[in-house]
């Protein structure tokens, strides 16, 4: 397989991964989330749409590049291409408990997780490749991000 080929896979992949996701969240944006008292900070529901499809695109480009480099070590290739699918498996993870079960406690656990994997996903993929690693830094910023916004809800709605 080509790396254009690879990188195309990978990204079809995560954007639907983040298409299923995005199903679990709909019925909750406009039910039971406006019911929610939100902090100040709380971007408006449009942007995260945009937001998420652009970090999707940037991951799947990261491990598409990670995946081409068969000229590295294939058990650190492999390794790395592990942890990257378990953080996609978190990141999916989150939307469904925070969106589908309504429950920001145990989504705000769980995305501490996805934060861990997601970091040292980053850390795998800039050993492998350092444009990899350096497309997973906004995806870092981001669910960096969510992860306060995930605690202040659960913080504001106890």
């Amino acid at each position: 397989m080509n790396k254009i080929f690879k990188i195309l896979a990978v990204v079809v992949t995560c954007l639907v991964i983040g298409y299923f996701s995005g199903m679990v969240t709909r019925s909750a944006i406009v039910t039971w989330y406006p019911t929610l008292v939100k902090p100040s900070f709380n971007p408006p529901n449009w942007i995260f749409a945009p937001v998420w499809s652009m970090l999707y695109v940037m991951m799947g480009v990261a491990a598409g590049l990670v995946w081409n480099r068969i000229d590295f070590d294939k058990e650190v290739i492999k390794k790395a291409l592990i942890l990257f699918a378990i953080q996609l498996a978190l990141n999916a993870l989150w939307s469904y408990l925070f969106f589908g079960l309504k429950n920001p406690m145990l989504a705000g656990i769980e995305i501490v997780l996805l934060w861990l994997m997601i970091f040292e996903t980053y850390t795998q993929f800039v050993k492998i490749n350092k444009i990899a690693g350096y497309l997973f830094i906004p995806y870092l910023l981001w669910v960096s991000f969510a992860m306060v916004l995930n605690g202040s809800i659960w913080w504001l709605n106890r």
